[in-house]
């Protein structure tokens, strides 16, 4: 890598995210309908003690506290995503402008507040009209992605820069088609899920022409892939070199795979080993899909949260090494990796060569309002202190860094999870819907106004 001085660059942009179906709430308002996973609630044994998404936040209605609250932090940008099913009901066909004038209020707060928004249109919440019609298995999917996106950004486009297709699309195809453990809790065969992968990866491409062409100024356009980064025990060339081929083949059939989701969308091409695992899998004449899959994009958003450390072993390949007994856990059990956060943007980076954005880092915690009336989240504090150690390591290496939003701004409906885990930097009594910003937001606070100086 070209080493440049170390530190956040000027105009880095400091920001946290959240997801419309886990914030907002309000879901008959307005001409609403329901979607997947409004229906994949109501169903008994799915998500952990029946909660449901019905009020979620309410951000639908508090939206005007929840600025105010990320104007107290200092936040630069706020990453939200649109709910299809509010903007179109049925899917396609009629634009609901009830919708669309709930996210007009929020972009011109925001913009009041002097916070960026950056809009995710594809987080999860698929209309139930459309899940009804085959969903993600429906070829016809990206065509009315595309038109939903021509509705938002045809009308938010004169105050929005930045645009997000898709939201971790392995995760919703893994754990919505494959597993079923998510909606719309489908466990498909590999040439069933193989062909909801082969859509979204052309919903991407459409989406990202369609924000284009209905654009009323210039936009910067990307997609928010989730990544587990491996992350090699130490910087021996030998290490690196069979990190990196590790994180880049295809040796099993899941939908986790980061070059078959990221090399036809940002390369124009499928991995040769990739390729002859599906070996008559594949949807007939998917190569002739590249010109629709293949856009060019401006950057692209990374979802870190943790890695997985490992070396060279046998043959020069890569070796995972088992987990220690006691090593840090989040509440949510996953591991904690800050170096994720360094090989995790240094790996897209070196094979993409476009800016990054992180999109999303975070971790769930044991929170509760305390005696004294505070949030006490000392955990989170160090967790997102080494997290972003690792990403300013990245950018003195030379990464192309843009910015880094915090997973969550709200604790919320952590989707299977109901509300049992609770990832905001600000708490939300869902009996009250009270918000105490915790400890965390205090720091964030002082994160952001000294450009991360102070870690």
């Amino acid at each position: 890598m070209t080493a440049r001085k170390t530190g956040f660059p000027k105009g880095f942009v400091w920001g946290a995210a959240t997801a419309s179906y886990q914030v907002e709430g309000a879901v008959s308002e307005d001409g609403r309908s329901p979607s997947i996973w409004d229906i994949f609630c109501q169903t008994e044994g799915r998500v952990k003690e029946k909660h449901t998404g019905d009020v979620a936040c309410d951000h639908y209605h508090r939206w005007k506290e929840d600025v105010e609250l990320m104007k107290e932090l200092g936040l630069k940008a706020y990453r939200f995503s649109v709910a299809w099913p509010r903007i179109i009901p049925e899917g396609t066909g009629k634009v609901n402008p009830k919708g669309l004038a709930f996210y007009d209020r929020l972009v011109d707060e925001l913009l009041a507040a002097g916070v960026e928004p950056f809009i995710t249109l594809y987080h999860w919440d698929l209309p139930h009209a459309l899940d009804c019609r085959g969903g993600w298995l429906n070829r016809e999917v990206s065509e009315w992605f595309a038109d939903y996106a021509t509705a938002v950004v045809g009308k938010l486009s004169d105050r929005v820069r930045n645009w997000i297709t898709l939201n971790e699309p392995a995760v919703f195809i893994n754990l919505g088609y494959q597993d079923g453990t998510h909606a719309p809790g489908l466990k498909l065969s590999t040439r069933q899920w193989l062909l909801a992968v082969h859509h979204a990866q052309m919903a991407h491409g459409r989406g990202v022409a369609a924000i284009r062409a209905a654009a009323r100024r210039k936009v910067n356009v990307g997609i928010a892939p989730s990544f587990g980064p491996k992350v090699p025990t130490s910087e021996r060339p030998s290490d690196v070199a069979a990190a990196r081929e590790s994180q880049y083949s295809v040796p099993d059939k899941d939908p986790w795979n980061h070059a078959w989701w990221l090399d036809p969308m940002l390369l124009g091409r499928w991995p040769a080993d990739g390729v002859r695992l599906y070996a008559g899998l594949l949807p007939d004449g998917y190569r002739r899909d590249a010109r629709i899959i293949h856009q060019k994009i401006d950057f692209l958003g990374v979802n870190i949260y943790a890695g997985k450390r490992g070396r060279v072993g046998r043959g020069g390949r890569w070796e995972s090494l088992p987990e220690v007994p006691g090593e840090p856990r989040t509440r949510f059990n996953w591991p904690v990796v800050p170096e994720g956060l360094y090989w995790g943007p240094r790996w897209h980076y070196e094979r993409y060569r476009l800016p990054i954005y992180i999109t999303e880092n975070g971790m769930s915690g044991a929170d509760w309002v305390s005696l004294d009336g505070d949030v006490h989240d000392p955990q989170r504090i160090d967790f997102t202190r080494r997290y972003l150690r690792e990403l300013r390591r990245a950018i003195a290496d030379g990464v192309d860094v843009r910015g880094y939003f915090h997973w969550s701004l709200l604790d919320n409906f952590e989707w299977a999870e109901g509300y049992r885990e609770r990832f905001g930097m600000v708490h939300v009594d869902f009996a009250t819907l009270k918000r105490t910003p915790k400890d965390s937001a205090g720091w964030y606070r002082d994160v952001i106004a000294t450009n991360g100086e102070e870690l």
